[in-house]
């Protein structure tokens, strides 16, 4: 591939195995070691590596901790359904392992943004400052129960789903562009580099594990959500897309959106504008100016 094609990273990560509750979990570092914890919570189908052209952007160091979730990237595979508590569970043996005292910052994406606000509602005293980047919860099926849901469930236990292959990582490429038009030929090819991985027979597949596709055994309550979310004692950012999937959710539902903004007691939103759902791709220096504007490098 032309030398024109690679993305320049201006901020190298490093990565290192830590042992999480029986599972070895691949963990991204940037920055120096003395500098202010930040921990950096990728979404679905993602890998850490989805925040590199934010980092780049960033001013100031920070230490910033991105984990591969259970089931993504270098960190174990289950190959079997996995259950959602257990990245809650998760986060915080991340935290108790590198930020064992005092509140912490979280930077969660979609998925990410899921598990950071739930925790913070969960561990309150936990977390200092919380950013969700274009999440503020599912739509559930109205029309959908709960027998219905496990069934559906029990069904998909009949054989793995099909992971989607694509011939080489320039293939890869080309996809994620064509999802995502926003996305340049350099950072399309950086991130299949990390979001792909080669199979044995030399084509390449998403690097997260296809159980993930697997429909939950439990229907979706946006009140549990919310229940946890009114606990949150940390200050709020909310950076919503454009043309993201809150927009998409719940742009013509503007008193649900309130609503549940509703619950956080110091919510601050800011509208990114020119992006898609990941606004870390699209717009990762203005994600990181909002973001650096909004953690506060006073907190030990």
């Amino acid at each position: 591939m032309p030398a024109r094609m690679h993305y320049t990273v201006l901020e190298p990560s490093s990565t290192e195995r830590v042992a999480i509750r029986g599972l070895e979990y691949n963990v991204r570092r940037w920055g120096p070691a003395d500098a202010p914890k930040v921990f950096l919570l990728h979404g679905w189908m993602d890998t850490s590596a989805t925040f590199q052209f934010v980092v780049d952007a960033l001013r100031h160091d920070w230490q910033l901790i991105a984990p591969d979730w259970r089931g993504y990237g270098e960190t174990t595979w289950l190959h079997r359904p996995y259950w959602f508590p257990d990245y809650y569970a998760d986060l915080e043996a991340l935290l108790a392992h590198y930020a064992p005292a005092g509140p912490v910052r979280l930077v969660g994406h979609s998925m990410g943004a899921n598990i950071a606000g739930i925790y913070a509602g969960l561990r309150p005293q936990r977390v200092a400052r919380l950013a969700m980047l274009d999440f503020i919860g599912l739509k559930a099926p109205a029309d959908v129960d709960a027998p219905q849901q496990l069934g559906r469930w029990l069904d998909a236990q009949l054989a793995p789903p099909p992971a989607r292959i694509y011939a080489d990582r320039a293939a890869l490429a080309e996809r994620l562009r064509a999802v995502n038009p926003r996305l340049t030929p350099a950072r399309a090819e950086f991130l299949c580099r990390h979001l792909g991985r080669v199979r044995a027979d030399g084509q390449v597949e998403i690097a997260g594990d296809p159980w993930h596709k697997i429909p939950s055994p439990a229907v979706y309550r946006i009140e549990d959500a919310m229940a946890c979310w009114r606990r949150v004692r940390a200050p709020v950012l909310m950076l919503v897309s454009a043309e993201g999937y809150v927009h998409d959710r719940f742009g013509d539902e503007p008193e649900e959106l309130q609503r549940r903004i509703d619950c956080f007691a110091d919510a601050r939103v800011v509208t990114v504008a020119d992006c898609g759902h990941n606004l870390q791709h699209d717009q990762p220096e203005v994600v990181a100016a909002e973001l650096e504007a909004f953690l506060d490098r006073e907190i030990p």
